[in-house]
Parts: structure tokens; C-alpha cells; sequence
């Protein structure tokens, strides 16, 4: 189960009981308090937290491959470039 931290969590919790006061009204006999909201959102934790982790971590996978894929552009270094460098003279002797 995904566990929120003490204060995301009651934040989670107010937000919850908010949504419900401002959208839930007509649906609901009664207010939706704070044990209620918490209830709901452990629910919804428990229920699609997986599911959104699990989405999250392919998201990451994906874009972490891609940025791999990447690094042979970003730092690739020419090889064999001293000839190429040097003037039009050919190479200094030391």
C-alpha cells in the first residue's frame, strides 16, 4: 500500500473533505467528516495507488532509456582527431 506522508496525508484528507462539501452535496444524505474523507482516501490508496505507482515507474523506465539512448549523441567524442586538428602544415614535432 502507498503511504503518504503525516502532513501530505492530512492534506490529502482536507482536500477530500472539500471536494465532497463542494461537489458531493446533492448526492450525500449527510457531510462527509474527517474520518469519512481519510477512509475514502485510504480506499483510493489502496485500491488505484498501485496502479498509479505502477504507471509512474514505466513512465520513468521509458524516459530514463530514452535519455541512455541519447548519450552517444550528447557525449560522443571524435576519434583519432590529432591529424585532423592539426594545421595544414601536418602534425608539430615535440
Amino acid at each position: 500500500m502507498i503511504e503518504l506522508p503525516k502532513p501530505a496525508h492530512a492534506q490529502a484528507v482536507a482536500s477530500v473533505e472539500r471536494y465532497c462539501r463542494e461537489h458531493l452535496t446533492d448526492y450525500l444524505d449527510q457531510p462527509v467528516g474527517n474520518v469519512a474523507a481519510a477512509g475514502l482516501l485510504d480506499f483510493f490508496l489502496r485500491e488505484v495507488g498501485p496502479c498509479i505507482y505502477n504507471l509512474a515507474i514505466t513512465q520513468a523506465q521509458e524516459r530514463i532509456q530514452a535519455q541512455a539512448q541519447e548519450l552517444d549523441i550528447e557525449l560522443h567524442e571524435a576519434e583519432f582527431g590529432y591529424w585532423k586538428s592539426a594545421s595544414k602544415g601536418g602534425p608539430r614535432r615535440a
